[in-house]
């Protein structure tokens, strides 16, 4: 059993590697061909591709009446997103933030996440209500203003790049064919690696918190990194940048949202460190465009971010 497990985790780890060179190189040639922003690219296509996983995990959470699962998810993929994710591309090769990513897509990632902390926990704050939870009508807000959001990217979007690489020429269809393979991949990929890793730890006696810490909550976050790390690599930034801005704002309106119009999440066991490290991650990310080298996350930077991750990690290792 364990020789199995084995297998399937290199099985795994080299669909997430494959899945992540095809899925950089698919959306940079479509975003050539149809003349759209390597950005706005990696906020749709790959956004929603690597936040699969989540959506898969939040909404099976929330048809089992589990809300802890769902918005645990959400929070902790975010949060990895951000620090982690962000910080790690960072270090590979500094990323590009544009005017558009100044003046909108970072401050409504912020707003968004200010939206989930007022609506969420209404009653720790303000002593709204009868208890710290989405409701379904706020669910519903959150997919209507998910749906304005992408419709306005697509809308303003100029096809303007930073990017320093240039993408190959491809044929229409086998880009999208890429892609589609790409993200099939690292869902795939990422689900047997995950599997496969907790079947390993439980079998070496590994406690089912530290797995749960560790291993799930990562977990859905690996097509992300694979992604981003990927993008970095190939001197793609602003696909890597629009990838996490975009999981993260898919994390909290689409998927919250949709799990919240099936179940109405609690928030009655989320702590206000956990939500004040999900507002400082995207508050980083904000000062990152005026400190250090302006107008990019430097390598500087992405250790600062790497070492708050890692605090926070700390920290709940601390308080199990």
């Amino acid at each position: 059993m364990m020789l199995t497990d084995i297998l399937v985790l290199l099985l795994g780890l080299t669909l997430i590697i494959l899945g992540a060179e095809w899925l950089v190189d698919g959306a940079s040639a479509i975003a050539r061909k149809l003349n759209i922003s390597e950005f706005v690219i990696g906020l749709t296509i790959v956004g929603f591709g690597t936040s699969c996983p989540e959506l898969v995990v939040s909404l099976t959470g929330a048809i089992a009446g589990n809300s802890n699962i769902s918005i645990g998810n959400v929070l902790g993929s975010n949060i990895f997103n951000t620090l982690l994710i962000l910080g790690a591309t960072a270090l590979v090769s500094p990323i590009a933030i544009t005017r558009n990513n100044r003046v909108r897509d970072i401050p409504v990632t912020l707003l968004v996440t200010l939206l989930l902390v007022i609506c969420g926990m209404s009653y720790t704050l303000f002593k709204l209500g009868a208890a710290d939870n989405l409701t379904r009508v706020e669910g519903i807000v959150f997919l209507v203003l998910f749906a304005a959001y992408i419709y306005y990217c697509f809308k303003t979007d100029d096809g303007s790049s930073v990017e320093e690489a240039p993408s190959k020429e491809r044929n229409i269809a086998i880009a999208v064919l890429l892609t589609l393979a790409g993200l099939a991949g690292l869902v795939f990929g990422g689900r047997w690696f995950v599997n496969s890793a907790v079947n390993i730890a439980s079998a070496l006696g590994v406690s089912d918190k530290f797995i749960a810490i560790t291993l799930l909550a990562g977990g859905t976050s690996l097509p992300e990194l694979a992604a981003c790390i990927v993008a970095a690599a190939r001197k793609k930034g602003q696909l890597a940048l629009g990838n996490i801005l975009g999981s993260n704002i898919f994390n909290i309106l689409l998927i919250l949202g949709a799990s919240a119009t099936v179940f109405p999440i609690s928030l009655g066991n989320i702590s206000l460190v956990d939500v004040g490290m999900v507002l400082l991650s995207v508050v980083m990310v904000s000062l990152s465009s005026y400190t250090f080298k302006k107008n990019e996350i430097d390598r500087y930077e992405g250790a600062i971010f790497i070492l708050a991750f890692a605090g926070y990690y700390v920290w709940l290792f601390l308080n199990l």
